[in-house]
């Protein structure tokens, strides 16, 4: 189920490499990418950086976490994961697609709570993706992976992002209770690795979401718009 996720991140920031360069002029972010993906932490740049106070990444976590695109995703992961027969203890049939779809919801949940507010919190850590935007398609595609282990502090510093792997690990100990054929420390290392990947896709949809916006939707400035 959430290698698909992957595999998408991955091939929507492949669109990027044959377009245009990034526009570096601030801009509004698009609240969803392709319309579904919630994308309410990026930030165009970390220029004229500004703080979040603890009520600020708790609403950041709240709208991550309760926004359409989250039921959508979160009901097509149930899907796959129908399809595949993953934890089979759930069963087929409405009923399972049920469990499915509440286990995967309460993922992204969970998930979004512990890396986007509460560990940002306790650690007085910044959960916005600050976009680069600039340089070469490589060096953009490694800051976007890297952020998955280096973030910024309230402060504007750099520091090991604790938030990420912390909230990530804490989620997935949460979930033991709720995927009873899936409780090994295997299978939680492999659903920790899994969530990290998906993360790091979704920085890598960030930090080139202007690029695939242009390329696949065509949304080109207007010349006679100031």
């Amino acid at each position: 189920m959430p290698r698909v996720a992957v595999s998408l991140a991955l091939a929507m920031m492949s669109l990027a490499f044959g377009q245009a360069p990034a526009n570096n002029a601030p801009q509004k972010e698009t609240k969803r990418l392709f319309g579904i993906v919630p994308n309410y932490r990026t930030s165009p740049n970390i220029a004229n950086f500004t703080p979040l106070t603890p009520k600020e990444k708790f609403k950041i976590a709240t709208q991550d976490s309760f926004d359409r695109g989250t039921v959508i995703l979160a009901a097509a992961f149930a899907g796959e994961g129908q399809l595949s027969n993953s934890n089979p203890s759930f069963g087929q049939g409405a009923a399972g697609y049920a469990r499915r779809f509440g286990t995967s919801y309460a993922d992204f949940v969970i998930g979004n709570y512990m890396t986007e507010a509460i560990y940002p919190t306790l650690f007085r850590q910044d959960p916005r993706y600050f976009r680069r935007g600039k340089g070469s398609t490589w060096s953009r595609l490694g800051y976007a992976m890297g952020q998955i282990f280096w973030t910024h502090t309230d402060m504007g510093k750099g520091q090991f992002n604790y938030s990420e792997i912390l909230g990530n690990s804490t989620a997935v100990a949460i979930s033991n209770a709720y995927y009873p054929d899936n409780r090994t420390a295997g299978d939680a290392a492999s659903r920790l690795g899994t969530q990290l990947g998906i993360d790091m896709g979704s920085n890598i949809l960030k930090e080139f979401w202007p690029e695939i916006d242009r390329g696949v939707f065509r949304h080109h400035p207007d010349p006679n718009k100031p």
